[in-house]
């Protein structure tokens, strides 16, 4: 049986949320509440519909030019288990993932979670951060606040130390 994910919704064929085609997932349920929030239909955690991941697989599966999934929100790590199994099915088809999170990283790594840790493990580029009203700008390359970083993920566990996308090739 198909592991289920409550989310928001699903957009297919997005170039907002990464580089490339990609289809947008979003989860449900949100604890931060940013103000000016883009999403916040998706901040009650028993709002939106469960979704079979079985689904969304061949939802994605059906677009040949898809480069990958971004998982956004909500709050991702809210449903950590679930995101992984995404990660996991897109990695498994030679999709990339990015995924959209209010925390910041080195609080995801400090916790010392499995479960996030092998999510971050599967992740190309990890956008964190929370959306900060007074830091918005339309400037910036799929993100909406200045605070915010697109996190180069396999540099950064190479590295040991944070290190961003290189935007110049976008």
């Amino acid at each position: 049986m198909s592991r289920k994910i409550r989310l928001s919704g699903v957009v297919n064929d997005s170039i907002v949320d990464g580089p490339g085609l990609r289809l947008s997932i979003f989860t449900q349920g949100c604890l931060m509440e940013c103000e000016g929030c883009q999403n916040k239909e998706t901040w009650d955690i028993n709002g939106g519909s469960l979704y079979n991941i079985d689904d969304l697989v061949i939802e994605w599966r059906k677009n040949p030019l898809i480069k990958g999934i971004t998982i956004s929100g909500g709050e991702p790590f809210l449903q950590a288990e679930s995101c992984l199994e995404l990660a996991k099915r897109a990695a498994l088809d030679g999709l990339d993932v990015i995924i959209y999170t209010g925390y910041i990283y080195e609080d995801l790594i400090s916790r010392k979670d499995p479960i996030i840790d092998e999510l971050l493990s599967y992740t190309k580029y990890l956008i964190d951060g929370p959306f900060i009203l007074k830091k918005k700008s339309l400037m910036l390359l799929f993100r909406g606040s200045t605070n915010q970083r697109i996190i180069d993920i396999d540099k950064t566990k190479k590295q040991n130390k944070v290190v961003l996308m290189d935007e110049s090739n976008y």
